[in-house]
C-alpha cells in the first residue's frame, strides 16, 4: 500500500497549489484528493475476475492492449493493461489516472490499479467503438456504416466541440487532448461520442499563450505551428477537431485521401481550401 500511496501522491503533486507548503487549505486538499484516488483504485483480482482473466481482448492500442469486463455491481469497463517496461506507457498512466472527467462527452475513467510491473486503467465501456471503424468502413463490412446519416455526423460534431469546451474551459486547468482523431472518438449505443484516449494531454497553464513542448500526435491531424515550432496551445486541439470534421463530411480519412475527380489537391485540407 505504500508504494501505491507514492505513486499516487506522485500523480497528484503537479497538480496541487505550491504557493505555501505549510498552508493548511493546501494540506487537507492535497489529502482530499489521495483519498479519490484511492477510492478509484481497483484490486487487481477484481480485474482478472471482471475480464475472464483478460480473455475478451476489445483492440490493441499504441501502449498495450485493451479487454472488455463486467464489475459485480454490473458496470461494463474496459480496462487498458499497459505495456510492461515501457516509459510511455508509465507516462501514460500518469497522465490519463491523473486526467479524471465527468463531462458525457468525454469518456469516464472508472479507475486504475498498480499491481506489481502491471498498470491498469478502467473505463465505461462504450459499445460501438471507435468513429474511425464505422466511418471509413465499407457498407458491406459494418452495417452501421448506412446508419451514420448526415443527422448523425453533424450530432457527433456538435458534441466533440462540446467535449473540447469542456477540457479547454470547464476544468479546473485546460486540458489539451494533442491527439484528437476518429480513432480516439468513442461511440456509445445511442450514438452518443465521447473523447478518449488521454495518453498525450497535457495541462496547460492559463497565463500563457502557448507552451513550447515535445512534438507527439498523429500526422495529417497536428496544427502547423504545433507540428513545425513544438508551439502547443487549445488552437492544437481545435485545428485536429476541423480534421475530424472534414472526415465525417466527405467520409474520407486525411491520410489516406484519393483525389475526387476534377480537383487537384493533394490532400483532404487542400481539398478542402480549392472548394
Amino acid at each position: 500500500m505504500t508504494k501505491t500511496r507514492d505513486i499516487l501522491r506522485k500523480l497528484i503533486n503537479p497538480f496541487t497549489t505550491r504557493h505555501d507548503s505549510g498552508n493548511k487549505v493546501n494540506k487537507e486538499e492535497s489529502i482530499e484528493a489521495i483519498v479519490e484516488f484511492e477510492r478509484k483504485a481497483f484490486q487487481y483480482d477484481t480485474l482478472v475476475t471482471a475480464t475472464r482473466n483478460f480473455s475478451e481482448k476489445l483492440g490493441e492500442g499504441g501502449f498495450g492492449p485493451v479487454f472488455k469486463g463486467l464489475l459485480e455491481d454490473g458496470r461494463e469497463v474496459a480496462v487498458k493493461r499497459l505495456a510492461v517496461g515501457s516509459r510511455q506507457g508509465e507516462n501514460q498512466f500518469a497522465n490519463e489516472a491523473s486526467l479524471l472527467s465527468q463531462h458525457k462527452n468525454v469518456v469516464h475513467l472508472y479507475g486504475f490499479c498498480i499491481h506489481g510491473a502491471d498498470r491498469l486503467l478502467v473505463y465505461e465501456y462504450v459499445a460501438n467503438e471507435s468513429l474511425d471503424k464505422i466511418l471509413f468502413a465499407c457498407s458491406n463490412d459494418c452495417p452501421k456504416r448506412a446508419e451514420l446519416n448526415w443527422q448523425r455526423r453533424y450530432s457527433i460534431m456538435l458534441a466533440v466541440a462540446k467535449g473540447l469546451l469542456y477540457l479547454h474551459e470547464g476544468t479546473q486547468t485546460p486540458i489539451i487532448h494533442r491527439d484528437i482523431k476518429a480513432a480516439n472518438i468513442l461511440l456509445d449505443q445511442r450514438w452518443v461520442p465521447k473523447i478518449a484516449d488521454f495518453g498525450m494531454a497535457r495541462l496547460f497553464p492559463t497565463d500563457e499563450s502557448h507552451v513550447n513542448t515535445r512534438v507527439a500526435g498523429t500526422n495529417g491531424y497536428m496544427a502547423p505551428e504545433y507540428l513545425m515550432h513544438g508551439w502547443l496551445s487549445p488552437k492544437a486541439d481545435v485545428y485536429s477537431f476541423g480534421v475530424v470534421v472534414l472526415e465525417l463530411v466527405t467520409g474520407c480519412q486525411c491520410h489516406s485521401f484519393v483525389p475526387f475527380p476534377g480537383t487537384d489537391a493533394k490532400n483532404l485540407l487542400e481539398w478542402s481550401c480549392l472548394t
